[in-house]
Formats: C-alpha cells, structure tokens, sequence
C-alpha cells in the first residue's frame, strides 16, 4: 500500500498503483490503476485531517473543496481512463514477463522442459538489457521448513548461475529462496506437489 500526502502533491505515479493527474487544475485527483494480472491494488491517501483508502479498480478520490483536506470519492472506468490520459498511460512500463520452471523432489537441476524455459528467459533478457531478472526458488510442503528454504535457494542459486554463465550480467540478476511459503497449489504439510516445487524466473 502506497500512502500519499495530501494537498500540495503535484506527481505522476505510473505502472503499480495510482495515476495522480490534475496538478495543473484547481483540484487534484487519484485513480486507483488494476495492477497488470487485473488485480486490486490499493493507496492509502492522507489529507490535512484525513485519510481515504482507494483499494478497488479504477475508484477516484478528489479534494473537496471544504479546506478540511477530506475527499470525494467515486469510480471511472477504463475506457474513461484511457480516453482522458492516453499520454500518461503510454508511460507505463512494460508488465513483467514469467518464466516458471519446475523440478523434481529433492532436486534442484534443471529438467529438459525448464531448460526450454530458461531458453525464453534469455532471448527476453537480451531483448531488454535494461531490465533486472529476479530468481525465486519454492518447494512443496514436504520436509521441514529449514531444509525447505535450503533447497528453494538452491533451486534459484542453480537458475541465477545457469543464466549468469550464458551472458547475464550478475548485478541484473537476484534469486531468493522461500520455501513453501508462496504456494502455487495450497496444500496441507508433507504433501508432493510438483507444481510447488519451482522457480519463478521475473523479468522487470
């Protein structure tokens, strides 16, 4: 959540969670963008005495004109949007690309399909050179949570040193382990799940 200061803000905030636009008029507005997957996002705003919470799609808030820094608030759409700030929206970076590779129990080598995987990823990297690659390592459920988070790490570390070693710069590219806590199937503990065990390879 992205909390923002009102009044006197005179900003553009493009691409994770609101669009600001109106500096130039009396009032000053905020549209609450979808994040790319479609998603709610959300922004806490902060006036002189109060505060307004903007967490669905496309909600609008404006200073009302009362000299209490309160809101008025109401919902666009994004036809709306896009009709009234084509500028601003053309602004916008591109979404992320995902890569998921999966292993098998207990590995961390890659598996012919995530090699493939790992193909795309790079013909993305080389593509946009200004982008950084971040590497994240998951498990299943089964095992225990320390040997878990080890072998999520080692699952990136494996990727991030794959990608490194065919041309990757190493400060565009970081790998995180966690575990079996983002898991992409929820299931109970000690449960083999093969689409929890992988790395998501995210290109921003």
């Amino acid at each position: 959540m992205n909390p923002y200061n009102f009044p006197g803000l005179c900003a553009i905030t493009l691409g994770c969670a609101a669009l600001l636009a109106g500096c130039a008029a009396p009032r000053t507005q905020v549209i609450l963008l979808p994040q790319a997957d479609g998603s709610a996002s959300a922004v806490l705003l902060r006036g002189a005495q109060s505060e307004q919470l903007l967490d669905q799609p496309y909600q609008r808030a404006r200073i009302a004109q009362d000299g209490q820094g309160s809101f008025q608030v109401d919902r666009t759409d994004a036809r709306s949007v896009q009709a009234a700030y084509p500028e601003l929206l053309a602004l916008q970076p591109p979404p992320p690309k995902l890569f998921t590779l999966f292993f098998a129990s207990g590995d961390a080598r890659l598996n012919p399909e995530a090699e493939a995987a790992v193909a795309q990823a790079l013909q993305a990297a080389r593509d946009d050179p200004g982008t950084t690659l971040v590497v994240t390592g998951h498990t299943d459920t089964r095992g225990d949570p320390k040997s878990n988070d080890a072998l999520s790490l080692a699952r990136a570390a494996e990727v991030r040193q794959i990608l490194i070693d065919r041309g990757v710069p190493a400060a565009r590219v970081e790998a995180v382990g966690r575990g079996a806590r983002d898991l992409a199937v929820p299931t109970a503990d000690q449960v083999d799940e093969p689409r929890n065990r992988r790395v998501t390879l995210e290109i921003r």
